[in-house]
């Protein structure tokens, strides 16, 4: 007699399935890796791919074309997904992994706005979108193909495995692009060097689709197949049944935003708010991130065990609680110990800009006073009050007791410099164990919530409409909350002038998700997955 899917469910795999698993988790590594390098970059990016004269103008377009990938992952995910129940997991995984590789080469090419102008700029959104339309395919298959694989005792287990991907692709980026810079002086970096880490992808994309050519389809799928019990319109039946789509808007609105406000604030805002708010050397960043990575990677299989044994639920709600709980203070203990200067500075001079002319506008250079001003201090690192101005008057800024009329940046940056400000944070006062502890902290939470992840969401769903059902919440939330989170953070940082303020935007999308959570999403580690 045939080995029933529910009795496969309770046996150990195979050496030759567990082989299937590590090499669908290598693909999906090169995936990461190749989303991830333009993290690493962002800076570097604002000024090659966007019009000069303003630099917080091009960060925060370097950051809303970062976003561009993670806004059409829901695309991809419905496509890709209604494949992979439909024709398959494995067939799924090979359009998604050449799809990202050719993507990420394209962006290796690309001209520079130099070169090209405006195309510039256009065509690097493009690939952004193509990008993210694969990687939208990429979760939820590698998700539901691990856990058809894997014994039910031990399915947050192996399953976390490939939770650990996006970690190790965040570190192989970041490895990537430091080698990059360390091999070369930065005049041939940001004229050709930064390339590189993009056209390395064309080695591991060949080694992927190797890989991927030699997996095999997932059980569940295949004997669905052989008892014709596919489903006809698994769009329709994911969210046309509301059955189904009550749990698709539960995990929407509960483990996918949390886990995409974890994800943003520790893999990137923590590395952003460093590099450029802090002012701390690029090259220190990436090093204290790289370490923070490997001492939280563990962590991701031991809650993903974990789970397996208490239950998947309450360690992904206590994450959202936690980073809820803990952003501010966070944040704040990064200035302390990264750059201790500048928080000196803003104790001892404060900030205040007296102006009427002020406007915020996200993508156009400043034209008033007061917007030159705002978006030097903006650039600078520095939070500032804001005070109308009395007739007759002109703009100005008052920097402790020094008073700078008009926006001349010279006068502006003597005067910071005069009341104790640093362009970049002091080497020698920057407490490296400290801000790697806090960055790892932030980690943590995200093991957390991200280890039981994959696991919760192929149980939370029926094999038919699998993939379909849970794709769409997961990249709506992961995605649009998490993925435009250092945008949202920044932009708001800049309108509202202050470096903290941003940080609200994760906190209060972290405590409706642990509200909802605890509420709403049921405990599914011990539910049968074959059916």
């Amino acid at each position: 007699m045939a080995t029933s899917l529910s009795e496969r469910s309770q046996r150990v795999v195979t050496r030759h399935e567990f082989t299937l698993i590590i090499a669908s988790s290598f693909g999906a590594l090169l995936e990461w890796y190749d989303f991830y390098i333009y993290a690493a970059l962002a800076g570097t990016f604002g000024i090659l791919f966007f019009p000069s004269g303003n630099d917080t103008v091009a960060f925060l377009a370097s950051l809303a074309t970062f976003g561009a990938g993670f806004l059409v992952r829901p695309l991809g995910a419905l496509f890709f997904g209604r494949l992979g129940d439909r024709i398959g997991r494995k067939y799924t995984f090979m359009a998604t992994i050449v799809l990202m590789g050719v993507a990420t080469i394209g962006v290796g090419l690309l001209p520079s706005f130099e070169k090209i102008g405006m195309m510039a700029p256009v065509l690097l959104v493009a690939l952004r979108l193509l990008q993210g339309f694969a990687l939208g395919g990429e979760t939820g298959g590698a998700a539901t193909y691990l856990a058809e694989h894997s014994p039910a005792d031990r399915r947050g287990f192996y399953t976390s495995s490939l939770q650990t991907t996006a970690t190790l692709g965040l570190l192989a980026s970041i490895g990537a692009v430091s080698i990059s810079r360390a091999s070369m002086n930065e005049a041939a970096f940001q004229s050709w060097g930064w390339r590189l880490p993009f056209l390395v992808s064309i080695v591991l994309l060949a080694i992927s689709v190797y890989l991927r050519t030699r997996l095999a389809e997932s059980p569940t799928f295949r004997e669905m197949k052989q008892g014709n019990r596919l489903s006809e319109s698994p769009i329709g039946e994911s969210f046309g049944q509301w059955n189904n789509l009550k749990y698709v808007l539960i995990m929407l609105f509960s483990t996918a935003s949390g886990v995409g406000v974890v994800f943003g604030t520790g893999h990137f805002y923590s590395m952003y708010f460093l590099q450029n708010t802090l002012k701390v050397a690029p090259n220190s960043v990436n090093l204290f991130l790289a370490i923070a990575l490997i001492g939280v990677f563990p962590f991701y299989l031991l809650f993903g065990w974990l789970s397996d044994r208490i239950g998947r639920k309450w360690i992904m709600m206590l994450a959202c609680l936690l980073l809820a709980a803990t952003t501010q203070p966070i944040f704040h203990a990064l200035t302390h110990y990264a750059n201790p200067q500048l928080e000196a500075f803003q104790k001892s001079a404060p900030v205040t800009v007296r102006a009427n002319d002020c406007r915020f506008s996200l993508f156009s250079a400043p034209v008033t006073e007061c917007d030159r001003i705002r978006s030097f201090l903006s650039a600078s690192g520095v939070s500032y009050d804001r005070a109308p101005l009395q007739a007759g008057q002109t703009a100005s800024t008052e920097i402790g007791s020094i008073v700078v009329h008009g926006s001349d940046k010279r006068e502006l940056e003597k005067a910071l410099i005069a009341s104790g400000w640093s362009a970049r944070a002091d080497p020698s006062k920057v407490d490296a164990p400290m801000v790697v502890f806090l960055m790892w902290l932030l980690l943590l939470y995200l093991a957390m919530v991200y280890g039981p992840m994959a696991a919760f969401m192929v149980e939370l769903f029926p094999a038919r409409i699998r993939y379909t059902s849970l794709s769409l919440p997961f990249h709506l939330g992961s995605g649009w909350f998490g993925g435009m989170l250092p945008f949202v953070v920044s932009a708001m940082a800049v309108a509202r002038g202050n470096v903290y303020f941003g940080l609200w935007y994760p906190i209060v999308i972290a405590i409706v998700s642990f509200a909802v959570g605890a509420l709403f999403v049921p405990e599914t580690y011990r539910r049968d997955i074959t059916q």
